[in-house]
């Protein structure tokens, strides 16, 4: 994955675990798991979902929800919950302890398969599962307040949050099980081995502060797909991507985290290795197809939350509150906050509205957007047009011109009736680059969409058009592209070449 990622994959393979829940005695009823961040590794104190939890709860799932709890102690859950923490391997083990830990049943809610590498180094065995105990349960009260605010009402009711396909059987007392427990999160501690084990203190991670890391920021997931199913494959999978966006402590990446992968640390390759938050939906669902992103917590309120709850609970958990990672800058003698303006191309994006169609934009000029035809479909069409800069002002505008829906450049204008006063216009690049991601790769015999298969449309084609109606106001560059040359539609029906033609011997 390349030197800059080299201190960040080291600190997510050391903190990365697996979590699983069973009942005592009760083999036949199954086990639960998901994945972990071991915070300290002594006393072994381990942040994982909640979500695994919910079959224990004394007073049911509906606990979750009374009186907006920002935790519960650990003796919510019935006297019957075991729990098992298993991590990859930390240095040299002998050869008599080397016993692999039978692999538990994976959680229900998997299905699908993870893309990135292992991270555990070939030919060194997994340690052995470890008793645990659980402390508390929490939740950032922030992120559930957006969660409900964003996705809560009558127009997200397409929206889907389990982890299971909308085709998959599940009972709506599962789903809404599921969707109480999404902002949950529980602190572990795993039993020590010896008293010696007790008595000593390992490392702690970093975490980055709230904010700190900026929109479009590299990062790296780490988790365990399937849960605790087969480790020796699945754990501690890496993925790479960006902070796509954020609300409060919610935020948004386009890393692959799958099912399984709920409560899995995601770090920031600056600062190196740095903590930025934690899996609470590895996917989602949205009319009925599924999208590539993952709903994330940050870990610097959830652990404030776990701060306050150690102290309130006994004078025996509250000396664990000292043991729990800062915040980075904070007077722990660690590195100072890293700070970065965020990438100069975001606030240029804008979002569409066109009836109940909407889609993304770029701002071209103070009052032109581009977008996609299948967006705003329809010449002289009213559309809303939203953008971030300032915060959330929406501006009316009329579509000028769509594309055929024949033509392989899927593309609309819009003119807007008052200047995107704060949105930065980029400058078109001169030579090929990569514009606007047009469409998913769909399968027309089958129906199959493949959402890691995108065309896009380079901005030297829609340069000269653009730059002719700002002039002119002629619409004459844009019809051109409605009579696209024969080897940019075979490429768009994803065809052969033609073969050259035969010549004469005369």
């Amino acid at each position: 994955m390349g030197r800059q990622w080299g201190p960040a994959m080291k600190a997510a393979e050391q903190a990365g675990c697996v979590v699983s829940a069973s009942r005592a005695g009760q083999p036949e009823a199954g086990s639960w798991s998901c994945s972990g961040v071991i915070l300290n590794r002594r006393p072994g104190l381990v942040l994982c979902h909640g979500g695994i939890f919910t079959p224990f709860l004394r007073a049911g799932s509906g606990a979750l929800t009374a009186a907006s709890a920002a935790f519960l102690p650990g003796d919510s859950c019935g006297d019957d919950l075991r729990l098992h923490v298993q991590w990859g391997p930390t240095a040299a083990i002998p050869a008599g302890r080397a016993e692999r830990g039978r692999p538990g049943l994976c959680t229900p809610h998997c299905a699908g398969l993870e893309t990135g590498p292992p991270a555990r180094p070939r030919g060194r065995p997994l340690q052995p599962p470890r008793p645990a105990e659980l402390l508390l349960l929490l939740s950032c009260p922030a992120f559930r307040s957006h969660f409900a605010h964003l996705f809560g009402g009558e127009e997200a009711e397409q929206w889907r949050f389990a982890n299971a396909a909308p085709d998959d059987e599940m009972s709506e007392e599962e789903e809404e099980d599921q969707l109480r427990a999404l902002g949950w999160f529980a602190l572990l501690r795993v039993r020590p081995e010896t008293e010696k084990e007790a008595e000593e203190r390992g490392p702690v991670l970093a975490v980055a502060p709230l904010g700190d890391v900026p929109k479009g920021a590299p990062l790296l997931a780490c988790g365990s797909p399937f849960g605790a199913f087969c480790p020796d494959i699945f754990l501690n999978t890496l993925s790479r991507g960006v902070l796509s966006n954020s609300a409060g402590p919610l935020l948004l990446t386009d890393a692959r985290c799958l099912p399984g992968t709920e409560g899995g640390g995601v770090f920031a390759s600056r600062p190196a290795g740095a903590l930025v938050a934690l899996v609470a939906a590895p996917l989602c669902w949205k009319s009925r197809e599924w999208v590539g992103l993952t709903l994330l917590c940050a870990a610097a309120p959830l652990l404030s939350v776990a701060r306050a709850a150690l102290y309130r609970l006994h004078p025996d958990t509250a000396a664990l509150a000292a043991l729990l990672p800062p915040e980075m800058g904070a007077p722990w003698g660690l590195p100072l906050r890293y700070r970065d303006p965020g990438p100069p191309w975001a606030a240029a994006a804008v979002l569409v509205e066109c009836g109940s169609v909407w889609g993304s934009g770029v701002a071209v000029a103070p009052r032109l957007v581009v977008t996609c035809r299948h967006v705003a479909p329809r010449e002289t069409a009213r559309v809303l047009v939203r953008s971030t800069t300032p915060k959330s002002a929406i501006i009316w505008g009329r579509v000028v011109f769509a594309t055929q829906e024949t033509s392989p450049y899927d593309i609309a204008v819009v003119s807007v009736e008052e200047d995107l006063d704060g949105v930065p216009v980029p400058v078109p690049a001169e030579h090929f680059h990569e514009g606007i991601v047009a469409s998913n790769t769909r399968d027309n015999n089958t129906g199959a969409t493949y959402p890691h298969l995108n065309f896009s449309i380079p901005i030297t084609v829609l340069q000269p058009a653009l730059q002719q109606y700002s002039q002119t106001g002629d619409l004459g560059g844009f019809r051109q592209l409605d009579r696209a040359s024969e080897p940019v539609r075979v490429v768009w029906r994803l065809q052969r070449s033609p073969a050259e033609a035969l010549r004469s011997k005369l």
